[in-house]
């Protein structure tokens, strides 16, 4: 094909700013991929379907650029067949993507300060040396966890082609015309991009367990286990001493059984074999690969005793290899690092060793052997060999990941936990009715369980199948903890805590499986995870009296840590974006004096999702922005769906997010306050009032005003997002249709699919606008990392939504009258919310002051409004009873088509 001759599907377009600069000629990765993608859909869709996509892409572009009128591109989505609608959405998706793409290529960049190198040189200017941040860092933990939830629309296919693509143009920019096989640079990017149009954009099945354990692992084995030790290399020379492991890795998926009855006893299993099956393999591939650099013979250089024993321990005694010792030895390495392998999977692993030996006990073990190499070589000559290089990443490895690769946490909601102790207490004659005794009641009795000695559990009892589900699960989990070593399963997470005995029947639960005993360390941490506006209020008071147990302190004091979650989702769908922000940084502010009384270190588990609604954003800049005293160099967070894509997706991307995540726990440690106490004062009364003021705007449209829960099932694609088959667990809690039991997730997706996107800004403009010290308000705009992130990504959500794209959305609504009231108060507020942000942050247009994203967002604008009409228009013929099944694809297709544009699904 001759790229050059044939139009572009990515016509130059002007801003509508008045800016002359094109957003797409900034950027010629765009040209260039939207020429390929053009051609492949004049190759293999024909000329006709080319030419028909090409005209509504032209029309609409112009009609951005003020050159052409609406109709134009309504008439022409009008006159599109069913079979053209698919093939149309199809074309925008994978130019969306193939966008996302080159934006990604260019947008690695890192933020200002987020390299460690940066931080560290910050923290000795404010007169922090070094060697202490490089000592304060050695006592903490970051840990960026994965979860299951359902926001990533594409499959992994897609995802796949599209990095080969990323791949190959990083070969292309390099000069390069040819692929290591051969091929064509050029040919092979036209190649993947044919075989991505080709490929079935939607699951015609609906995810498992398994399968997501299986995505999971592959960013695991093919991105992070590549770029830790890069990392950690880099980090050592940035405090000029070698760090300890203070990032790992931890993931949900198989232990979230949450709302998600699909995960089991097996999936727990399942997921943890898989898990450690794939770092053996990595460690395995690693110690061949030392095998064939290290062939130092003792001729030439001296062998230490535990090297000499290592390697007569080894069983290789062919006269070849006589001399090299440190072959011999890592041939026994191998060996029994190949029994381990065999011992946890029941196979011998894809590149078996030849000679028997017994399994390493534990991951210690092989590190002890792997360390007796490593002093070898650090003792002979200057030292040099035993620094760094293939052994020194191996070892990285190790002490990261252990024999389990991921720590997996366990998550389950209270009132399971709930039902299940009440079910074990009458089984066995403790109390007949659990459930209905006062808090302080339930505290006695579980706290004398816990000193009790017996089980609750007994052969024979007839427990109904939840209460047997659980107890599987936590005795496969006591068996894991054995098996792989304690860094497997480390933290119990409650979801919906809300007192102190939700905490403690976990412990007894624990107690039954044999992972708590009284007196001894346990294992498990239980993380209570406060989600609604209510208990994040209730967070500080539950903690301290948890404190006030003298088993729970003993616990937490050996520890010297004691985990708190906070929920960003539930917060947000329970308060509005601005309470559920400010409610997470009050609760965050007030835990730390709590902790601090109780000589325990506060470590935060932020339950953040991809869009801002649940907590997405820039995560250096949320970081930075928690309140001082609350993050001390401990913190985990969750990932999911589009974001481990997005961040995660190649080893580039991982690199700058990871190291982001990294300086940006250092800063927030050690950086002293921005505001002076006076400020402090000022501004958190101010962001209180402005809080309540947003929580009864919020509160008054969502939950108080009549008919909204019809009104939002019918704007939004709710109920066709249930078909898209994207996860594993079902959208809402139970079978109620309240917006209470609804799962934040699809409840965030479907605004952002209308375009109203009203969980990330409703009820923010009330806020604002309540305010009447507007000088005020700017000063905290300008001057508070706090409400500087908050309003940054309050902007991006107002930027991303259109009002004028949503009313096209109220066709659908039954009620036309009660509808448009309801669509009034929402564009009203949404003016009145951008209004006051440009005021508050001093702009005359929204992302004035970010112009890569006003560019970026603007390219998609063109390419996602036809979406959005056909959206509609599909919706309507659904809803309305045609059964036609190319329907209800191109109403999948374009879910998939509008979030792959936006990068935020939910």
């Amino acid at each position: 094909m001759d790229v050059v001759s044939v139009r572009s599907m990515t016509a130059d377009q002007a801003s509508p700013n008045g800016s002359d600069a094109s957003a797409i000629s900034q950027n010629p990765d765009i040209k260039y991929l939207g020429r390929v993608l053009g051609d492949v859909i004049r190759a293999y869709a024909g000329e006709a379907v080319f030419e028909r996509i090409e005209f509504i892409r032209a029309a609409s572009v112009e009609r951005h650029r003020g050159d052409a009128a609406r109709e134009v591109v309504d008439l022409s989505l009008g006159a599109l067949s069913l079979d053209d609608t698919i093939a149309f959405v199809r074309g925008f998706m994978l130019f969306s993507m193939l966008a996302n793409l080159a934006e990604d290529r260019q947008g690695v960049a890192t933020e200002a300060g987020a390299l460690m190198s940066d931080a560290v040189a910050e923290l000795t200017r404010l007169g922090v040396p070094k060697e202490k941040a490089a000592a304060f860092m050695d006592g903490a933990l970051i840990v960026p966890v994965l979860t299951a939830h359902p926001t990533e629309v594409r499959r992994k296919s897609l995802i796949d082609h599209r990095n080969h693509i990323a791949a190959l143009m990083k070969l292309k920019d390099q000069g390069r015309t040819e692929t290591d096989g051969g091929d064509l640079v050029e040919r092979a990017i036209q190649r993947h991009v044919a075989i991505l149009w080709q490929t079935r954009p939607l699951r015609h099945e609906r995810l498992y367990v398994n399968d997501e354990v299986e995505t999971a692992i592959a960013y695991f084995r093919d991105i992070f286990l590549a770029v830790l030790p890069a990392l950690y290399a880099r980090w050592h020379r940035a405090f000029g001493a070698r760090p300890t492991s203070f990032l790992r890795l931890g993931s949900w998926i198989g232990g979230d059984r949450d709302g998600n009855p699909n995960v089991t006893a097996a999936s727990l299993d399942y997921a943890l074999a898989r898990a450690a099956e794939t770092v053996l393999e990595s460690y395995l591939n690693h110690l061949h690969e030392l095998g064939a650099v290290l062939s130092i013979s003792s001729e030439l250089s001296g062998v230490t005793v535990e090297l000499q024993r290592l390697a007569d321990a080894s069983g290789d005694d062919g006269a070849a290899r006589r001399d090299e010792p440190y072959r011999r030895a890592l041939t026994g390495m191998y060996a029994r690092l190949s029994a381990t392998y065999s011992r946890f999977t029941g196979r011998a692993p894809p590149r078996p060793s030849k000679f028997l030996a017994e399994p390493y006990a534990n991951a210690n073990a092989f590190l002890t052997d792997l360390q007796v190499l490593q002093d070898a070589l650090a003792g002979d000559g200057d030292g040099g060999l035993g620094r760094g290089g293939a052994l020194g990443r191996l070892i990285r490895l190790v002490e990261t990941c252990g024999f389990y690769l991921a720590t997996l946490d366990l998550r389950q909601n209270a009132d399971v936990h709930e039902r299940v102790v009440a079910e074990l207490f009458r089984a066995a004659g403790v109390a007949e009715n659990y459930t209905s005794l006062p808090e302080d009641a339930r505290v006695k009795l579980l706290r004398a369980e816990l000193a009790n000695p017996r089980l609750l559990a007994f052969p024979g009892a007839a427990y109904g199948d939840e209460t047997r589900s659980e107890l599987a699960i936590l005795a496969r989990a006591a068996a894991a903890l054995e098996r792989y070593g304690v860094g497997c399963i480390n933290n119990y997470i409650i979801s919906k805590a809300a007192s102190i005995s939700d905490v403690l029947e976990v412990y007894v639960l624990l107690k039954e499986a044999g992972v708590y005993r009284q007196g001894s360390p346990c294992p498990i941490m239980v993380t209570p995870l406060f989600e609604t506006i209510e208990d994040l209020e209730s967070a500080p008071k539950i903690m301290g009296e948890l404190f006030g147990l003298p088993e729970i302190a003993a616990m937490a004091g050996e520890r010297g840590h004691q985990e708190v979650m906070v929920g960003y989702s539930d917060s947000n769908k329970d308060g509005g974006y601005l309470t559920s922000v400010w409610s997470l940084h009050e609760t965050s502010r007030a835990l730390a004096p709590v902790f601090e009384q109780a000589h325990v270190a506060l470590q935060l588990f932020h339950g953040r999702g991809g869009a801002v609604g649940r907590g997405g954003g820039s995560s250096f800049a949320a970081i930075r922005g928690q309140p001082p005293g609350t993050v001390n160099g401990r913190i985990r967070i969750t990932e999911q769906g589009e974001v481990i894509a997005a961040k995660y997706g190649t080893p580039e991307s991982a690199i700058t997010n990871l190291e982001a995540m990294a300086s940006a726990t250092l800063l927030a440690s050690m950086t002293p306050p921005t505001l002076n106490a006076r400020d402090e004062q000022r501004f958190v009364a101010a962001m209180q009032e402005m809080s309540r003021t947003a929580f009864g705007a919020y509160r008054a449209l969502v939950y108080e005003t009549k008919g909204f829960n019809a009104f939002f099932r019918q704007i939004t694609p709710i109920a066709e997002i249930a078909g898209l088959k994207i996860g594993s667990r079902p959208s809402s809690r139970t079978k109620s249709d309240r917006i209470e039991d609804l799962r934040a997730i699809p409840w965030v997706f479907s605004w952002s699919q209308a375009r109203i996107m009203l969980p990330g800004w409703y009820g923010a403009g009330h806020g604002l606008l309540g305010c009447e010290d507007k000088a005020l308000v700017r000063d905290m705009a300008e001057t508070w990392p706090f409400l500087r992130t908050t309003l940054a990504n309050l902007e991006m959500v107002l930027a991303k939504s259109d009002i004028d794209i949503a009313a096209e959305y109220l066709r659908l609504v039954k009620d036309q009258a009660a509808g448009k009231k309801i669509f009034e108060r929402i564009r009203t507020s949404w003016l009145q919310t951008r209004d006051a942000l440009l005021d508050a942050t001093g702009q005359t247009r929204l992302l004035e002051r970010q112009p890569a994203l006003d560019k970026s967002i603007r390219l998609r604008l063109p390419y996602i409004e036809p979406l959005n009409f056909l959206q509609v228009e599909l919706l309507k013929r659904h809803r309305g009873g045609e059964d036609d099944p190319r329907i209800r694809e191109g109403i999948q297709l374009s879910i998939n088509a509008i979030a792959t544009a936006l990068r935020n699904s939910g």
